[in-house]
């Protein structure tokens, strides 16, 4: 354990102690409301955009004798919590938009000197019947299958990014950044701590968030983006604060409510070092002769990750001899195609705000990946020493990334990123990455700008989308581009998307992915998704138009069948999701390869050059994961290259609690 750990799980004890007894306060004041949905307040909904005009939740301040002695609630009860403001008007986003959530939820918020504490009180009529769902107790697990909570907390107040802060009835914890509307950085792990009690009423769920965790700016009168979402599984209900209309959600930070009275924060400028240490022992082996097969010996490795807050809205990560020891593998797959596949980034040092750097299009083209330092050739090279710093400065987001990598790598990789905000949630944006050192020939360098315009027209969702990079390394002559032309069309009764790509062939992102070279392509779908409201069925998904992933040459044409190299079609005549929440697809799929080489697939499988068209057809469906034991099955059968394939797979997942 590297020195320090130990305080900080005996200060979260302390805390989780803490909690428990925020628990058992906020249920005494929380049982005094009427339960009865005729008692409910009746917002009205701002012009119909899905939000509550002026919605806000007052945070009060605790009283000077918080926090109380670990285990005491003492004067909580009326003196904090039961004087704190409360929200209760959730509607649904799920199964009926827009009506009166089906259950009460009541939510509370206090702060102290260090930390905003969020209490949520979800009443259950059918608590004491088993009708509450928690089956998960892991960090980061999926909770879908599960009744949850999930708080949006903007600090910046910029409607543009937050952090997302879920619970279930165990009090298993799950985080991420929210980067975007769209953009979800899962692998990001915030401290903070939350406490749950559940009862025959309902359950309660007590948030503490310390104001480190969050980035904000310092000044008299803060004020947070703030929104909470509800899950009732056994229902496959959705009910939120606000943004609830089916074309918004949780994400939709512009439609977020707020938190207000938070009064003076500062961020101080707080240091977290984590150093560890490695030790490892050699013995000798002897082959089954007795041979000597090695020497004895013994090593070690130390090194130092530091976190400091530069300002409340700016920090800087360094790194010596970066401990890669505990990160999570990678996971197996099984390669059937002739082009490389993508692993995310699971280093924990590149994971938080990492959103920042992301540049292109994830597993196609991106021209800043961060997994490539420290891997070359894929082995593992040391990484000597490295710093981040990114965050927020006025209008711009920033972020610049150094690292200095080692034996037989011996490369500097640098990287510097800015976005400025333009419109509601639009942005323009630019990158430059430089790869240089002892052990790179020459200098690589790479650099692009994008922009991204998510807009509201009439209350439909619309995003055109634009980037733009070009990469200079030795050996390759002038500088090779590549640029993405998107617009996406994500809403309710109606989810369009259509693009077109252009990679030249020396495009080379020595610090980022890129699939395939040298080529044009095109993706799309066109989705009629109605809601028939009858035979159970909550809402169909059906294909107008086959999805498609067309590529051609260089030199060829998109409108010319003949120059495509590789293609896909996706036809879902008929798709959906039930009121159980079962979900069932039906797919016929037709697809093209034009291998100018042959490859494997398996071992003493080879496909020989050739143009190869076949077809599948697939059937899916998978049982509600709130069931106790859920079941999903998938059915494919039909032609793979000049041969044909059929493949099936079961899984079946059983849930106590």
């Amino acid at each position: 354990m590297a020195p320090g750990r130990g305080g900080r799980a005996a200060r979260a004890g302390r805390r989780a102690i803490l909690a428990g007894a925020l628990c058992a306060g906020v249920l005494a004041p929380a049982r005094s409301e009427p339960q009865q949905r005729d008692s409910l307040p009746r917002a009205t909904d701002a012009g119909g955009e899905g939000r509550t005009a002026g919605a806000h939740l007052t945070v009060r301040r605790a009283h000077p004798n918080w926090p109380p002695p670990a285990g005491a609630a003492g004067p909580l009860d009326e003196a904090t919590w039961g004087l704190a403001d409360s929200i209760a008007d959730f509607r649904q986003r799920e199964p009926a938009e827009g009506a009166p959530a089906s259950e009460r939820t009541v939510v509370r918020a206090v702060r102290d000197d260090d930390a905003l504490y969020v209490a949520v009180r979800a009443w259950d009529r059918e608590a004491g019947a088993g009708g509450i769902r928690a089956t998960q107790l892991r960090r980061d697990a999926d909770l879908g299958s599960d009744d949850n909570v999930t708080l949006l907390i903007d600090s910046y107040h910029d409607r543009r990014s937050g952090f997302l802060f879920k619970t279930n009835p165990n009090g298993a914890m799950w985080d991420a950044q929210l980067a975007g509307w769209d953009t979800q950085n899962e692998d990001w792990n915030g401290i903070w701590s939350v406490a749950v009690s559940r009862d025959a009423l309902g359950w309660t769920a007590v948030f503490r968030i310390p104001f480190r965790t969050m980035r904000f700016h310092a000044g008299d009168n803060a004020t947070f983006g703030f929104n909470v979402r509800r899950t009732i599984r056994r229902k496959n209900e959705e009910d939120l604060w606000q943004s609830w209309k089916r074309a918004q959600g949780l994400s939709h930070l512009q439609n977020a409510g707020e938190l207000i009275g938070l009064g003076a924060l500062a961020r101080a400028r707080s240091i977290e070092v984590r150093p560890y240490g490695l030790a490892r022992g050699e013995e000798v082996e002897r082959d089954s002769s007795g041979a000597r097969l090695n020497d004895a010996g013994a090593g070690g490795k130390a090194g130092l990750d530091t976190k400091i807050a530069l300002t409340p809205t700016m920090t800087i990560d360094l790194t010596v001899n970066t401990d890669f020891a505990q990160v999570e593998s990678d996971r197996q797959v099984i390669n059937l195609s002739r082009f490389p596949l993508f692993f995310p980034e699971k280093r924990e040092f590149f994971l938080e705000s990492s959103g920042i750097f992301a540049f292109g299009t994830e597993e196609r083209a991106q021209l800043f990946h961060s997994r490539q330092i420290g891997i070359r050739d894929d082995a593992a090279v040391p990484i000597l020493g490295g710093a981040r710093v990114y965050g927020r400065v006025g209008s711009w987001t920033v972020g610049a990334l150094d690292a200095r990598t080692g034996t037989i790598d011996g490369a500097n990789d640098a990287v510097v990123r800015v976005k400025r905000d333009v419109l509601d949630r639009s942005y323009l944006g630019a990158i430059a990455l430089q790869r240089s050192g002892p052990g790179v020939v020459g200098t690589e360098r790479a650099g692009g700008i994008d922009a991204d315009f998510p807009l509201v027209v009439r209350g439909h969702n619309v995003e055109p989308k634009i980037w733009l990079a070009g990469t200079q390394v030795p050996g390759a002559r002038g500088t090779p581009v590549a640029w993405r032309l998107s617009t996406d069309y994500p809403n309710d009764r109606f989810d369009n998307f259509v693009s077109v790509y252009r990679i030249d062939s020396g495009f080379t992102p020595t610090l980022g992915f890129v699939r395939r070279t040298g080529i044009w392509e095109t993706t799309g779908h066109v989705d009629w998704t109605p809601r028939p409201g009858v035979l159970g069925v909550r809402q169909l998904d059906i294909e107008a138009v086959p999805q498609w992933d067309i590529i051609a040459g260089a030199s060829g044409s998109l409108a010319d069948v003949g120059s495509w190299e590789t293609a896909s079609f996706e036809w879902q005549p008929v798709g959906g999701t039930l009121q159980s929440g079962d979900e069932f697809a039906v797919h016929v799929v037709r697809q093209l390869d034009a291998p100018a080489d042959s490859f494997d697939v398996f071992r003493s499988v080879d496909i020989a050059p050739g143009r190869y068209w076949w077809t599948r057809g697939e059937l899916h469906y998978a049982t509600s994961p709130g069931r106790p034991v859920s079941v999903e099955t998938a059915v494919s059968a039909g032609g793979f290259y000049d041969g044909h394939s059929t493949e099936y797979s079961t899984a079946a997942t059983w849930r106590g609690g």
